[in-house]
């Protein structure tokens, strides 16, 4: 399968909980960090549900 670069661009500081651990399980800890990951079904519902928040860069 193909890999993404998942880049949060936003803070996390005022969302709700559940948003809060997606970041976590993501492993997105702080403002401009990039993770990568295969892209499978799970991984992209995890970035759906906080697409406001992060960005996928190529």
């Amino acid at each position: 399968m193909s890999t993404i670069k998942i880049k949060q661009v936003k803070s996390r500081i005022g969302a709700p909980i559940d948003q809060k651990r997606t970041l976590d399980a993501l492993g997105l800890h702080k403002l401009n960090h990039v993770v990568e990951h295969e892209c499978t079904p799970s991984i992209m519902g995890m970035v759906d549900k906080v697409k406001h928040l992060v960005a996928i860069v190529k």
